[in-house]
């Protein structure tokens, strides 16, 4: 006879949780205002999140069973904390938590007041707090919900032995549904006869619409999220995105948090996977072989350049191919890390690429995390028309190197050779005109535009936020805006000028310890904007903690840290333990003051004691 109870409960550090507190109050509570006081009893985890970061849906998704699974006894806060101006707009808040079926309350934190309560250095973040009120754990990143699945079975064990466990149905009240043609839709492509298929992501399927864009022709896809191949309407998608066209009267949709390709067979209306096995590729899988064998992670867009189908693959920062004719997937540029660097595909770096398009010599793509315009040419190297990088951001237009825009998602490659650019957070369509150098405004007052498709002399816009197509006439003079710039409104960590302690905290989770089987188990690379800040400590190594030497002369910037650890099962008797890997990017802004501190801590997992 086993014994089931659970294990003797480890003492563990515990710190008194900080009021919560957001100057747009809370949404999915039925008008409600919460405390922490009101959910004493519960073990509530804290959910740091702002609706551009491709993380911060990754965990929205990894939490959807943790929360079914412990409805009675957890209630999940989200934090809503922006990195753009647009997303400290209420209403571009609650459209997010719409769109991306969030289903537990949350906390619309426009000026960052939790955040800086709470200590976060990074989107996304994680923090438990027990039934009594204390602070327990943090997690920097994704893929930490099996280490927070364990300590929740600890507390519930241990607050329901000491009686301070209260179980019961939670705060969340579900909105209202809306009763739209399309809700949120993504992308667009316009079909051979005239008639336009666009992604209706909140509703998981696909929607062929009449050539006025409104009138619904049929609808793909049961309604349902899930991952099933099948007729029309017996196949699922898990909101879908970007739809790629080919000769043969097919489309490819990049199904996005399926982490799948999909054909739709317009004839017949039977959906089938072509790449993508359902799970999401993390640090150590396949970065190629069969393309049904392969992990992919949140593809976002495809599009047809020199014979192969790419691949925005939002998720990881990368650009893939699917060649169709062998079956297969590759990484075709960008090396995982986030930001923007130029050059040879291996060594470029993105940030989250959401929309590409493809004329004869270049392959465009919107990098929406650094509101970026970029390139690939033909021989696989990368060039950027527009950005500077993650933190620098607006609505300016003008000459191409000192032109802003805000967190792009659609590109769209016109007539003449410019193109238009869906400038998502900035409710406008821009235009790069590559003979000139050139940006411009071709219309404004759309709302939250994602993609466009040419018909004609028109262009038809995914207006995303108002749920429609939206059809302009192409206009031969660009509209004049008002100039605005705007950076990250992240506090700057004041810290000592010359040596700076960098120590990222990870502490394996319960019943875990770090994988050393085949070697270090740990990874921490480390730069600077601008480069000149760091005298010493750049680059690689496998310790979590390094030695930094800033200039004094620089007076402020941001440290980019990148990190990793690899944990598994710690018991001797199991040959083949499950392990997971950790791993979180920062953006740390700082300014160099006489009083600073001459020491950095990031958690990746656990406390700082």
């Amino acid at each position: 006879m086993t014994d089931s109870s659970p294990a003797p409960t480890r003492r563990r550090a515990r710190v008194r949780a900080p009021e919560l507190t957001g100057k747009g109050g809370w949404l999915n509570t039925g008008g409600k205002q919460y405390s922490l006081a009101d959910l004493r009893g519960r073990i509530v985890l804290l959910d740091f999140w702002t609706f551009c970061c491709i993380n911060c849906l990754h965990v929205l998704d990894e939490l959807r069973e943790l929360e079914e699974k412990h409805r009675d006894t957890v209630v999940v806060i989200g934090v809503h904390s922006p990195k753009f101006v647009h997303e400290a707009e209420h209403a571009a808040v609650a459209d997010a938590v719409e769109r991306y079926d969030v289903e537990h309350p949350v906390l619309d934190d426009p000026e960052l007041a939790t955040w800086k309560q709470y200590a976060v250095r990074a989107w996304p973040t994680l923090v438990v707090i027990d039934p009594e009120g204390y602070v327990v754990a943090q997690h920097a990143g994704e893929g930490h919900v099996h280490a927070i699945e364990r300590l929740v079975t600890e507390l519930e064990a241990e607050h329901a032995a000491k009686g301070t466990l209260r179980r019961g149905d939670g705060p969340y009240v579900a909105p209202e549904p809306e009763p739209t043609v399309l809700r949120f839709p993504g992308k667009a492509v316009l079909l051979p006869g005239g008639n336009f298929l666009v992604s209706d992501t909140t509703r998981h399927q696909l929607v062929e619409l009449a050539e006025d864009g409104e009138s619904v022709v049929r609808r793909v896809g049961s309604g349902a999220r899930g991952f099933a191949d099948g007729p029309a309407d017996g196949a699922s998608f898990s909101e879908p995105q970007g739809l790629a066209l080919l000769d043969d009267n097919s489309v490819i949709v990049a199904d996005t948090v399926n982490h799948a390709l999909r054909r739709l067979d317009l004839a017949s209306g039977e959906v089938s996977t072509v790449a993508g096995t359902g799970g999401q590729w993390m640090q150590g899988d396949a970065t190629s072989g069969p393309a049904r064998e392969v992990n992919l992670s949140s593809p976002w867009d495809v599009a047809v350049f020199g014979g192969r189908m790419w691949i925005a693959m939002a998720g990881v920062h990368q650009l893939w191919t699917y060649d169709a004719a062998d079956g297969s997937v590759a990484v075709a540029a960008g090396t995982t890390n986030e930001g923007l660097v130029d050059g040879p595909g291996a060594e470029a770096w993105f940030a989250q690429p959401s929309g590409l398009a493809a004329t004869p010599d270049r392959l465009w793509l919107a990098d929406s995390e650094t509101s970026a315009l970029r390139w690939v040419d033909p021989d696989g190297s990368v060039h950027t028309a527009v950005g500077t990088g993650l933190f620098d951001f607006g609505h300016r237009d003008g000459a191409a190197e000192q032109a802003l825009l805000q967190h792009p998602l659609g590109v769209t490659a016109l007539p003449d050779g410019s193109v238009a650019v869906s400038d998502t957070y900035n409710h406008a369509l821009r235009r790069f005109d590559p003979a000139t150098g050139e940006v411009t405004t071709l219309a404004t007052d759309l709302r939250e535009p994602s993609g466009a498709v040419l018909v004609g002399d028109d262009i038809v816009v995914v207006e995303s936020a108002r749920h429609r197509l939206t059809r302009l006439r192409l206009p031969e003079e660009a509209v004049r805006v008002e100039a605005v710039a705007h950076r990250t409104q992240r506090a700057a960590t004041e810290v000592a000028a010359g040596r700076l302690r960098l120590e990222v905290i990870f502490q394996a989770p319960a019943g875990q310890k770090l994988d050393t089987r085949f070697g270090p188990s740990t990874r921490l690379l480390v730069s600077s904007t601008p480069p000149e800040l760091l005298r010493e400590g750049d680059g690689a190594g496998t310790d979590l903690s390094r030695v930094l030497e800033l200039d004094p002369a620089v007076a402020e910037g941001v440290l980019h840290v990148s990190a990793m650890a690899a944990s598994c099962d710690d018991d001797p008797a199991n040959e083949y333990p499950a392990c997971h890997v950790h791993q979180q990017d920062w953006g740390v802004p700082v300014r160099l003051t006489e009083a600073g501190t001459d020491r950095l801590p990031l958690v990746l997992a656990g406390l700082d004691a």
